[in-house]
This record gives C-alpha cells, structure tokens and sequence, in this order.
C-alpha cells in the first residue's frame, strides 16, 4: 500500500504519542505495585527516618512518613488489602491494551482516545470529593488531578491528528 509523506508524517505522529501514553499507563501502573518500596526510597531521599513516628515530622515529610506508616502497618497486619492497588495496577494496564487499537487503526478507534479524554475529565471530581472524605491534604489533590490534565494533552493530540488523517484519507483508517 503507498503512503504519501503527508500520510506517512500523520501515522507517525499518532504512533508516537499513542505509544508515549501506553508507556506512561503502564509506568504509572506498574508503580501501583510496590508503594511501601517505594515510599521507603522516597523517605530515604527526603531524609525521612521510617523507625520515627510521622509525628516527628511537619508538612510534606509528616504526609509522606504518614503515609509510608500505614502502607507499611497494613501490609504487616493485613496484606490482602494491597490486592487493590494491584488491581489498580492491572487496570492501567488494561488500558493501556485498549490503546493497541488506536495504534492500528485511528480513525476507527477513536472513540478509545475519547473515552481516555471523558477519563481525564471524570477523575476530577473522584480525586476533589474522595480525596476530602479521606483526608488528602489539598495539595496532594492537586498532584492526583495533574495526571488527568497532563494525561490529556496528548490525547487530544492524538485527536487533532487522527481527524486530520480521517479528512485527508476519508475511509483508509
């Protein structure tokens, strides 16, 4: 099948950003996996001591020794409650599947670039209500919703050029 240099840079341009946001849902999952692992790094870089109540500290280093202190007690006392974040951790990647249809076939998948767009949108609400039920400092909100608006940026790159690519070769994708 020939493919003009238009055609061509349009498919290369969706590949990469659809590749690009396969990766970061799949980094962003994985990382669901090992949280007391990684908290306990994040203690260590940010001199937070894990043998010290959290109480020791203030501000920032008081919520990331907070958190680390119940990961850490939960998993000692019980660990099937880490079986969540494992699914957390699959549905990234799950979602990051869907994303192989795109690659394939834009136009006719575009509808999975605006389910991920209602997404990054549907989050805020979940992380602004859910996040002062269970006493997220605001700040740390405000980190959670960055995912859903940097996470659409590329999406909506995706849609501009996959229109484009549906304009120009009506049919083909």
């Amino acid at each position: 099948m020939y493919r003009t240099r238009k055609e061509k840079q349009l498919l290369f341009i969706i590949r990469f950003f659809t590749l690009f946001f396969i990766a970061a849902l799949i980094v962003s999952g994985a990382t669901a996996f090992p949280l007391e692992v990684e908290l306990k790094l994040l203690c260590g870089i940010l001199g937070i001591s894990t043998d010290v109540p959290a109480e020791t500290y203030t501000g920032f280093q008081y919520w990331i020794a907070w958190v680390y202190e119940g990961i850490h007690q939960t998993n000692k006392a019980y660990p099937f409650l880490a079986y969540g974040t494992d699914w957390l951790a699959f549905a990234h990647i799950g979602i990051a599947i869907a994303f192989i249809g795109v690659y394939v076939k834009p136009v006719r998948n575009i509808w999975i670039v605006y389910w991920a767009m209602i997404l990054c949108v549907a989050i805020m609400p979940v992380i602004f209500i859910c996040g002062a039920i269970r006493q997220i400092p605001f700040y740390w909100q405000l980190i959670d919703s960055s995912f859903g608006i940097f996470g659409i940026i590329p999406l909506l790159i995706m849609r501009h050029y996959i229109v484009k690519l549906e304009v120009l070769y009506p049919g083909k994708y």
